[in-house]
C-alpha cells in the first residue's frame, strides 16, 4: 500500500514539474518555432482634425515667424585685472511690430542689460539697439537691421475682451524656442506693481501657461490678433501655476508708437499737484477722491478753473476741488487717477468730475503732455 502511494505521489509530482516547465518555457518554444514574426500594428485612421484644432494650428503657423527670441548680456569689469567683458544676463521673447525692424518686448527683459541679440524663427540673429523703454507699463522697443523681416502681427483690441474667450501665447519658456500654449481669458482689469513702484493697471489674466522666457511674447486671440504682451506670472515656485498676466494691447498700441517716436512715454496731465500721503490722510477722514493741492498756471486744470486746497493760519488743510471722476472712470485715490489718465493721450478732451464743499460739478479739459 505504501509503495503504491509513493509511486502515485512520484507520478503526480513529476506531472506537476512537467506542467510547470511547460508553462515557463512553452511560450518561448511556441514563439521560436510556431508563432509568426511580430509586425507593426495596423494604424487606425484618425479622420480629419477637429475644427478648433485646425484653427489653433493655423494661428500658430501664421504668427510663429513674427515671434523672436531675445538674449541679453551685461558688461562687467574684473576687479583685479580691470578688464571689461560681457556675461550672459537673461532671455525672453518679443515680436515684430513693423516693417522697420522694431521689436516689442517687456522692459524687465532688457533692464540692466548692456547688449541684446534678437534671433528670428529662421535662425538669423541680429544685434539690437534700444529705442525706448517704459517701466510703468513694462514695455520696451528694440530695433534690428534685417532684410526680409517676417510680417508684423495683426493688432486687435483689448477693450472688447470677454472672460472665457480663447487666447494663445507664443514664446520661449526656459529657452525652449517657439512654444505654443492655449487657455482662456481668466479675468480683466488686474493690477500688478511695476519696477518703478507705480501699478500696472488693466492687465489681462489668463490660464495659458506663461513661464520664465515667455515674457515679452504675444498673447493672441483665436483670430491670431495681438491682444496683449505677456508680462508676468503669479507663482511661488516661479513656474506657471495657471495665473499669468499680459499688458493689454490697447495700452501697447498707445505706448509703443510714442517710444518709437520719442524714446520715452509721457502720460497726459491735468496740470495739478497732489500728494499720496496727504490723500491717504484725507481718506481716513472720509474724503473720497484726489485732493487738488496746487494748480499749475496755464495748465488744463487752470483753464478749467480748478481751485486748489489752502492752509489756514493754524495749519489746517481746507480742501478745494477734489477729483472724483475722469473720463467716465471713478477716482477714489491717486492710483485711480493715474490709471484713468493713462487711458488717454495728450490733446484729448475729457470730462472731469469735481467735488467742492459737498457740491459736485463736471468740467471739460484738454489734456497736456506730461513730464
Amino acid at each position: 500500500m505504501d509503495d503504491r502511494f509513493s509511486r502515485r505521489l512520484a507520478v503526480v509530482t513529476l506531472a506537476a514539474l512537467v506542467l510547470i516547465l511547460a508553462w515557463r518555457i512553452g511560450p518561448d518554444i511556441y514563439r521560436d518555432h510556431f508563432a509568426p514574426p511580430a509586425e507593426p500594428r495596423l494604424v487606425t485612421p484618425r479622420g480629419d482634425l477637429a475644427e478648433d484644432e485646425k484653427a489653433t494650428i493655423a494661428v500658430f503657423r501664421a504668427a510663429r515667424d513674427s515671434v523672436v527670441f531675445i538674449t541679453t548680456s551685461e558688461r562687467v569689469r574684473d576687479f583685479w585685472t580691470r578688464n571689461v567683458f560681457e556675461i550672459p544676463r537673461g532671455s525672453g521673447s518679443g515680436f515684430v511690430w513693423d516693417r522697420r525692424g522694431h521689436i516689442v518686448t517687456n522692459d524687465h527683459v532688457i533692464e540692466g542689460a548692456s547688449a541684446a541679440v534678437v534671433q528670428l524663427a529662421d535662425g538669423r540673429s541680429y544685434s539690437a539697439r534700444l529705442v525706448g523703454r517704459d517701466p510703468s507699463h513694462d514695455l520696451a522697443v528694440l530695433r534690428i537691421d534685417a532684410e526680409a523681416l517676417p510680417p508684423p502681427l495683426p493688432v486687435g483690441e483689448s477693450a472688447t475682451l470677454e472672460v472665457g474667450q480663447t487666447v494663445l501665447a507664443i514664446g520661449n519658456p526656459f529657452g525652449l524656442d517657439w512654444t505654443l500654449t492655449k487657455g482662456i481669458v481668466s479675468a480683466l482689469g488686474r493690477e500688478l506693481p511695476a519696477s518703478n513702484g507705480r501699478p500696472i493697471t488693466g492687465l489681462v489674466q489668463t490660464d495659458a501657461a506663461i513661464n520664465p522666457g515667455n515674457s515679452g511674447g504675444p498673447l493672441l486671440d483665436s483670430a491670431g490678433r495681438l491682444i496683449g504682451v505677456n508680462t508676468a506670472i503669479y507663482s511661488p515656485s516661479g513656474a506657471s501655476a495657471g495665473i499669468g498676466f499680459a499688458v493689454p494691447v490697447d495700452t501697447v498700441n498707445r505706448v509703443v508708437p510714442e517710444l518709437i517716436n520719442t524714446g520715452r512715454y509721457t502720460p497726459p496731465t491735468l496740470g495739478i499737484r497732489y500728494d499720496p500721503e496727504v490723500n491717504a490722510l484725507a481718506a481716513r477722514q472720509g474724503v473720497r477722491g484726489v485732493l487738488v493741492l496746487d494748480v499749475i498756471p496755464g495748465s488744463p486744470a487752470d483753464a478749467a478753473g480748478m481751485v486748489p486746497a489752502r492752509l489756514t493760519r493754524d495749519g489746517r488743510l481746507v480742501p478745494g476741488d477734489v477729483i472724483v471722476g475722469l473720463g467716465g472712470m471713478p477716482v477714489d485715490e491717486v492710483d485711480d487717477l493715474i490709471a484713468a489718465l493713462d487711458r488717454h493721450r495728450p490733446g484729448e478732451r475729457v470730462r472731469v468730475t469735481l467735488e467742492r464743499a459737498g457740491e459736485r460739478r463736471e468740467v471739460e479739459v484738454t489734456l497736456a503732455d506730461g513730464v
